[in-house]
């Protein structure tokens, strides 16, 4: 039997979404939900978001605002570690007093990824070789759960070498984005153009723009064919193209509304056959690589100098 995983971050609406997770664990059995929360993003009057001291105050505001003792699953909310590395070893050590303290029971740390903040910034620290940087960290922090986005808009050859990794490491592995953020429910519908408001990190990305809802688009009714017309037979073919990527993996999916939840929960049934499976694959590879060829994901994405426009009246090599 699958628990139920509350998922959040001290930083997310600063403490909000934590209260809201809270007020269900207030209701039901401890024992039946995993809760997992992240630190490191939201760094106050610390000196960083690792910082020892501040790591403790933040786990214990969470424990509070999630109403509970413990957590099941402690992340790393990113990399940045600080030039050299400098809040790394104490980052890993406090998370290892809090584990043999009972506070938390597993440590976890997202698989490679860029730091918001560097790739937003541009230049070479943004571009700094994210596998290097993971098995550095990974190393000093020896997590025993890795978080790896994973959806059907992400290349296989992408995301199986870590999903391997943590396998032969024996580190559980939470797969999020499972939905694509919406993408993969129809969300971004040209038809009817979904108004993102300004706090919506959404709205930075290119895949969320009427362009690429067009290609997206394509691409769902090809795979409606496939498993069905409703909104759930996505749901379930999403969620389950995760699930079946590892015996360890679990996913993990957003929602704004209980109806959401609702479906999340009961659309699963049983696995659909895996040629159903691959073929859904295949045909959302098409489409995130038509998807790719638009240019960088995140609209506010800076290009390096080389790929700047050139001046009027200069030849520009071919695409």
């Amino acid at each position: 039997m699958r628990r139920p995983k509350g998922h959040t971050a001290d930083v997310y609406g600063h403490g909000h979404s934590e209260r809201l997770i809270g007020q269900l664990v207030a209701q039901v059995p401890r024992a039946d939900l995993v809760l997992a929360s992240k630190v490191g993003y939201f760094r106050g009057t610390a000196p960083h978001g690792f910082d020892p001291g501040h790591m403790r105050r933040q786990l214990e505001q969470s424990l509070e605002n999630l109403r509970t003792d413990h957590l099941d699953i402690y992340f790393l909310h990113h990399s940045d570690f600080g030039p050299d590395d400098r809040w790394l070893r104490g980052a890993a050590d406090t998370m290892r007093a809090l584990r043999d303290e009972g506070l938390i029971r597993a440590i976890g740390m997202r698989g490679p990824h860029r730091f918001a903040a560097q790739r937003r910034a541009g230049g070479t620290a943004a571009r700094e070789d994210k596998s290097a940087t993971f098995r550095r960290v990974f190393d000093v922090v020896e997590p025993q759960i890795l978080a790896v986005r994973d959806n059907l808009l992400t290349p296989s050859a992408r995301s199986a070498p870590i999903i391997s990794f943590a396998e032969q490491h024996g580190c559980g592995i939470l797969l999020n984005k499972t939905l694509g953020q919406g993408l993969l429910v129809g969300v971004n519908d040209p038809a009817h153009p979904r108004v993102l408001g300004p706090g919506d990190h959404r709205s930075r990305k290119r895949w969320f723009t009427p362009a690429a809802g067009v290609v997206i688009g394509e691409g769902l009714a090809r795979l409606r064919a496939i498993v069905g017309p409703d909104r759930a037979d996505l749901v379930r073919v999403a969620l389950w193209s995760g699930l079946l990527r590892s015996e360890n993996a679990a996913v993990l999916v957003g929602f704004t509304r209980a109806a959401q939840v609702e479906m999340n929960l009961t659309c699963l049934g049983e696995p659909p056959p895996i040629d159903v499976i691959d073929a859904a694959r295949a045909v959302m590879a098409d489409v995130q690589r038509r998807l790719d060829n638009t240019g960088e994901v995140f609209l506010d994405e800076r290009p390096p100098m080389s790929a700047v426009a050139p001046p009027v009246g200069a030849t520009a090599p071919n695409p």
